[in-house]
């Protein structure tokens, strides 16, 4: 008798451990599904959707704002918000096709010059918003129009084109076909390999581990996917050079964000800042540093458009901060502070750039476009406040 109670009361712990797991992962589920849906609508409404050369150009199309989404996680994580961010891009952008096509720099060090005015400017705002105390809004809202100006000023209004074949290839190369399936056979080992690294380290410090059979399965998941993926890109061009290094920079901030000191402490200010300030935590200090890093990022996300476009144009980066914005609320970015991931963030902005490119192919008029997106943002942020609350209730 007791050894039948014995086993009703393990089958429930294990039932009840199962459940909080999906609890825990419900978010994620709930924008995958979401996109899924949006796939299989535009694909009914327009058949030419789910095709290679259309995804190919899906994920060139998502890069930037993906870029963008992954320095904005860590601003809004820490209780913050950057404005500013899609200006950059423009500047940024004016200023390496500047460099490369009216003084005939390479591409190298173009590149090291803009990368390092992204971050000079995430020093400025980022002394302003930690060191004096001025408004994150603010500060970046002002600097949103003065470095659209400056772009005005030094381009003389104009736009820059004919960039070097060497710069154009960060925005318009791809990867080949037996290089893509090493990365992607690479990409599934890493996968595999993080997530019994995980499961181990879990179990070593007696937290709660998810049942193995789930860790089959998403083992099983992730093999089908990144393999997929690679096939499918592999039946146009390749995988777009610009998601690579969206993947790479995804990686190495969520390794930031999940694995460091520093990471554990963002979360801890936006979470609650004056707790983490009596415990210690050097809140100026990592303020100034989430702001270089969101503005370098920038930086980089202005090369790629502009090698992309093959030009610097005046409208470079407009509103793309709300795109960036828009992709890590939806992506389960709190904007409250002290909740969001990397790869939230990225889903999200797979979600606003399939909404672009599903209703461009349907030739819905602008207008219609951006009622869209701001309604899916205005119910992202409602489902956020909704399930705090619930939160708060429970």
């Amino acid at each position: 008798m007791n050894t039948k109670i014995a086993g009703v009361e393990q089958r429930e712990v294990k039932a009840d451990r199962r459940l909080q797991w999906l609890k825990l992962d419900m978010r994620a589920y709930t924008m995958i599904g979401a996109l899924v849906l949006i796939w299989l609508l535009f694909t009914i409404l327009n058949d030419s959707f789910l095709t290679p050369r259309n995804l190919s150009n899906l994920f060139l199309q998502m890069s930037v704002t993906s870029v963008l989404a992954i320095g904005m996680v860590l601003v809004i994580v820490a209780g913050h918000i950057d404005l500013s961010v899609g200006s950059i891009v423009g500047l940024t952008g004016g200023v390496s096709a500047i460099l490369n096509v009216w003084y005939d720099w390479n591409t190298i060090p173009v590149i090291i010059i803009v990368v390092a005015l992204g971050a000079v400017i995430g020093l400025f705002q980022g002394w302003m918003v930690a060191y004096r105390a001025v408004p994150a809004f603010i500060v970046t809202l002002g600097g949103m129009l003065i470095y659209r100006g400056i772009l005005l000023g030094i381009s003389g209004s104009q736009t820059v084109a004919g960039l070097s074949p060497d710069f154009k290839a960060i925005g318009t190369a791809y990867v080949t076909p037996a290089l893509g399936m090493t990365l992607g056979a690479v990409a599934v080992l890493l996968a595999i390999a993080g997530m019994i690294r995980k499961r181990a380290s879990r179990m070593r410090y007696g937290f709660q581990v998810e049942p193995v059979s789930v860790n089959i399965i998403k083992a099983i998941g992730y093999t089908v996917f990144i393999l997929g993926f690679v096939l499918l890109m592999n039946q146009y061009l390749g995988i777009p050079v610009p998601f690579v290094f969206v993947i790479c920079i995804a990686l190495l901030f969520t390794f930031i964000a999940k694995s460091t000191v520093f990471g554990r402490h963002i979360y801890a200010i936006g979470g609650n800042a004056e707790a983490a300030r009596l415990s210690g935590i050097p809140i100026k200090r990592r303020l100034l540093l989430v702001f270089i890093l969101c503005n370098t990022l920038a930086a980089i996300a202005g090369l790629i458009l502009t090698a992309r476009l093959n030009a610097a144009t005046m409208n470079a980066g407009n509103t793309y901060e709300l795109d960036a914005i828009a992709a890590c609320v939806i992506g389960g970015t709190s904007l409250m502070g002290g909740t969001g991931t990397i790869a939230g963030a990225i889903i999200g902005a797979l979600v606003m750039a399939s909404l672009d490119n599903g209703m461009s192919i349907m030739n819905l008029d602008t207008y219609w476009q951006f009622i869209v997106k701001g309604a899916i943002l205005v119910f992202a942020v409602w489902m956020d406040y909704y399930s705090r609350q619930k939160k708060k209730l429970a």
